[in-house]
């Protein structure tokens, strides 16, 4: 038995494991966020050492029945637990592998275990100074996703990966099968700070979050809004629809939605002439009208046709964490064993 630990932002994921299934989950309102806002970890290790014995608590279990656990995202970061140095795209598993790195330090880890914790990738730098910045990107806890996703869907390589979470993400798989590197927004986390911090909100807040109401109408007004006027007047029209046009929360939301994605539509068109390839099958992993959402602006932006794959439950994403960072730490005991 081992616990699989997803560290993000603003919240920290924990998974017990038996015989490679999920047996329970426990999702802290933690992450390093908390360390940026304070100057030091100790409310990410209170957090984590919390949540984990909760997580143990809900099936009647001790320290004493879990092997180790395996961590990944930003809690390796210079913000998290430990700062784990990037690895430099194009990176496999057996880099991820080779570079994880195992401790058992209450000073590091506030529960009496062995860790291993799993790095990051990076792109590989172009053209120096402040004129090559296009091409830099980052990635912790994307990568272990990513693992999952080639190890559970094997794909036809090459293919893309798009994420959508707090960022926007897309992972480009070359035919080797190797993460050949990203591109990033921060859509996810601006669409998250429009909602609560300005009147935009007040717009959407009766739509149900999990709705999917999908029209390529709305979809479409947006990216010619954003085209024309720009992301920031586009968002300010969710605001001015709701007393113009007879319009339902839920169909609001969607236009500021939308509204993100067509935005993205830059990165997309970015990477392509940063060379990745987006002609290969596509898979999203997230919120199924942004998973929408976005497949048809490539398919109408980017003229990109081939079928997509749309992974959207919850329960899926989470198994695509948790295989690809037990993955990652099989090639781990391989390696020690010979």
């Amino acid at each position: 038995m081992f616990v699989v630990i997803d560290c993000g932002s603003t919240n920290t994921r924990l998974y017990l494991i038996n015989d490679q299934a999920v047996i329970s989950k426990n999702e802290i309102p933690v992450g390093v966020n908390s360390t940026a806002a304070t100057g030091n970890n100790a409310a990410l290790k209170e957090g984590i050492a919390a949540g984990f014995q909760q997580l143990l608590a809900q099936e009647s279990l001790t320290l004493n029945d879990v092997r180790f656990a395996i961590a990944s995202g930003m809690i390796t970061s210079n913000l998290g637990l430990v700062e784990i140095p990037h690895l430099t795209a194009p990176v496999n598993i057996d880099d991820l592998a080779t570079f994880a790195r195992q401790y058992r330090d209450p000073d590091i880890f506030p529960v009496d275990i062995p860790v291993l914790f799993i790095p990051g990738i990076k792109n590989a730098a172009g053209k120096g100074g402040w004129e090559g910045i296009a091409s830099l990107d980052l990635m912790r806890g994307e990568e272990t996703q990513a693992i999952g996703v080639l190890s559970r869907y094997k794909p036809a390589l090459p293919c893309s990966i798009i994420e959508l979470g707090s960022t926007t993400k897309l992972i480009h798989i070359d035919a080797q099968g190797r993460l050949a590197g990203s591109m990033t927004s921060l859509s996810g986390q601006v669409y998250a700070a429009v909602l609560k911090e300005t009147f935009i909100g007040s717009s959407v807040k009766s739509a149900d979050p999990q709705s999917d109401c999908f029209s390529e109408q709305i979809a479409d007004a947006a990216y010619r809004s954003v085209q024309q006027s720009g992301l920031l007047r586009t968002i300010l029209l969710t605001r001015f629809i709701q007393f113009s046009l007879d319009t339902q929360p839920a169909e609001r939301k969607l236009f500021c939605e939308a509204a993100m994605a067509a935005d993205d539509m830059k990165l997309f068109a970015d990477a392509q002439q940063q060379g990745f390839d987006l002609n290969g099958e596509v898979i999203f992993v997230g919120n199924a009208q942004r998973c929408h959402i976005y497949q048809h602006m490539m398919k109408k932006v980017l003229g990109l046709t081939r079928p997509a794959t749309l992974i959207t439950a919850r329960d899926e994403i989470d198994r695509l964490v948790v295989e690809g960072a037990g993955y990652i730490a099989a090639r781990v005991e391989l390696g020690q064993q010979g």
